[in-house]
């Protein structure tokens, strides 16, 4: 792929139909829950990217039998009961969050288990410390940092996972909290999680519990800010689990309407219900889509788009807000985007760069630690991007990279040449590796 990878401008309203990745949250969540079941298990409908392959390889070092066929999009896992194979293993996790938190506390479940972990110099700036000291304080792990006390690289001493009371800090991330959750049920004894204060993104929260229930290990809040197991293990009761599309790679596909006209159908997402992402509908609706379900599928055109800004809070749809960030540029005043302070741990500092991108075309930025303002200028825009294409930093962020490459859509000089270029675009295979191609074959349609 060409990088930098210039965006070739939809001259027509896009018309056709999108085929969704599965989801990253679930599939991950997935792999973890279906090793820790008692016998086999196949996903379908699995997402094959990075973030994805990490986690199966990082079974593999385990001792875990991991079969995965990308081109039906199964993975298959034999599930080992909550026993761990290998006592020893060195893992890379990259810069993939959900693998570095759900495998750190899935370790724990490992008596006399050493196990080295590192990943990539992203992955080392991002927090680790509130799950790393809530599992040594309750005495299922010992840990010794190499650089940087509460972050990567580390090795783990681990002695089994004890029941009791668990108290953690997850306000730098839910996957924290969503970790200790998913092994809760394997712990020797009747295990309660207890939240020190607050955590972000509660709707990733809710997806674990729910998918903790499909994989028959019931249990769930008992109060604020605590959990329970009810059940010991997993006994998931059929041989396949199906994976939802990804709802925030929907998020982009329900916005290019928007930004080119035309319409789009997106197969699946009107049957999700695992993923909060999917309450992106409610932003878009305010910028006028209208949609319209056949069976499973969701149709979505804007008849009489609106181009007001106004003030949205991304808190629980934190992913999401880049895709809106993005675009803020074809407003016509003022977008402020609230409850992002923790996106700013996460594969890079999300605010700083939507900010330095949306600089960089001319539009006028303001942010501090929770938030991002834009003031739309259109012509400064054009104006900036008149003899060449302005070339957009991606910091190894596939989110970045996604959302850039739908403003990249509009046809800014009504002649159809590119005005927006997409450094390493190839970063997107952490989540979508085909995303640009799937743009190409709208555009072609």
């Amino acid at each position: 792929m060409q990088d930098p990878l210039p965006i070739r401008p939809f001259t027509q309203p896009v018309s056709g139909s999108v085929t969704l990745p599965g989801s990253k949250s679930i599939t991950n969540r997935a792999l973890l829950m279906a090793a820790l079941c008692e016998r086999p298990i196949t996903l379908t409908g699995a997402l094959f990217s990075e973030d994805t392959e990490i986690m199966s390889d990082s079974l593999r070092r385990l001792g875990f039998t991991v079969e995965a066929d990308s081109e039906k999009k199964t993975i298959r896992v034999e599930g080992r009961g909550g026993d761990i194979p290998n006592a020893k293993a060195e893992l890379y996790v990259g810069n993939a969050g959900t693998a570095a938190r759900f495998l750190a506390a899935m370790l724990c479940l490992k008596e006399g288990g050493e196990y080295h972990l590192d990943g990539s110099e992203a992955m080392r700036k991002r927090p680790m410390r509130g799950l790393l000291d809530a599992l040594v304080r309750h005495n299922a792990a010992e840990v010794t940092y190499h650089e940087k006390e509460g972050f990567f690289p580390f090795t783990l001493k681990t002695k089994g996972l004890h029941g009791g009371v668990l108290e953690v800090d997850a306000t730098a991330s839910s996957q924290i909290l969503s970790a200790l959750l998913m092994v809760a049920p394997l712990a020797k004894e009747a295990l309660r999680v207890k939240l020190e204060g607050y955590t972000v993104s509660i709707p990733f929260v809710e997806m674990t519990l729910l998918m903790r229930r499909q994989f028959d290990a019931t249990g769930g809040r008992v109060g604020a800010g605590e959990y329970t197991t009810d059940s010991f293990g997993y006994n998931y009761k059929g041989n396949s689990y199906p994976i939802e599309p990804d709802a925030t790679a929907a998020s982009y596909f329900l916005m290019l309407p928007w930004v080119v006209g035309g319409q789009l159908t997106v197969p699946g997402f009107a049957n999700v219900s695992l993923q909060g992402d999917r309450w992106f509908v409610r932003v878009v609706e305010k910028l006028g889509a209208r949609f319209q379900r056949a069976e499973l599928d969701q149709h979505i055109e804007y008849p009489d788009p609106t181009h007001g800004g106004f003030q949205e809070n991304f808190n629980a749809i934190s992913d999401t807000f880049l895709t809106l960030a993005a675009v803020a540029p074809l407003l016509k005043s003022e977008l402020k985007i609230t409850g992002i302070a923790h996106t700013r741990f996460q594969e890079t500092d999300r605010v700083l760069a939507m900010a330095t991108e949306l600089k960089k075309l001319g539009q006028g930025v303001t942010f501090d630690d929770d938030s991002l303002t834009v003031q739309p200028a259109l012509d400064a825009m054009r104006a900036l991007t008149a003899d060449k294409p302005v070339e957009i930093d991606t910091y190894h962020d596939h989110r970045v990279a996604m959302s850039f490459g739908i403003l990249g859509c509009y046809d800014l000089h009504g002649d159809g040449r590119p005005w927006l270029a997409i450094r390493n675009p190839c970063c997107c295979a952490k989540t979508f590796p085909n995303f640009f191609e799937v743009l190409d074959g709208l555009r072609g349609a």
